[in-house]
């Protein structure tokens, strides 16, 4: 059975290098990453909203097409809202595979120092609004029963990666 797999996390937890890994791992898995997907749609830092929401229609459709054909599929993306894991997981219902919500977790400083190292130079501001995110997702956690949390190891990826095989069983 096809599974859909959604790893979700604050900014700088390895969701990208996981699902790159996974993908890598486990030949004709589809690594859908929504900020990648956006990245292709013209104009996307005129109308980040927007772009946000139809590069997240692209990748279900993708990932139904994908599962269709009996393939896993892997989406890597902060979701600090419901309404993604609801339509993802209502999609592995419609065509029969399995639905996993992985959440890569660190601590709020510690995600947010990676966070940084990443980007580099960064404003008080974008700083606040990641750090917003990570309070939300943290307050939606509440409300996902089904979510698996995976400790995210700073600089132990093969430990993180083994976690997420081991909750994905």
């Amino acid at each position: 059975m096809p599974r859909l797999i959604v790893v979700n996390g604050p900014a700088g937890t390895g969701k990208s290098t996981l699902a790159r890994r996974f993908a890598e791992e486990h030949p004709l898995t589809l690594n859908l990453d929504v900020d990648r997907i956006r990245d292709l749609i013209g104009g996307w830092r005129e109308r980040p909203g927007e772009a946000g929401l139809l590069a997240r229609a692209v990748v279900l459709a993708g990932a139904r097409a994908h599962l269709l054909a009996g393939h896993d599929v892997i989406v890597p993306q902060l979701l600090a809202r419901p309404e993604f894991l609801e339509q993802a997981a209502e999609l592995a219902g419609a065509v029969g595979a399995e639905f996993h919500e992985i959440v890569l977790m660190d601590s709020r400083e510690n995600a947010l120092r990676r966070w940084a190292a990443r980007e580099g130079v960064v404003t008080a501001e974008a700083r606040a609004d990641v750090a917003a995110l990570y309070d939300r997702l943290l307050a939606l956690l509440g409300s996902r029963p089904g979510a698996r949390v995976v400790p995210s190891h700073e600089g132990q990826i093969d430990r993180t990666y083994q976690a997420v095989l081991d909750q994905l069983g």
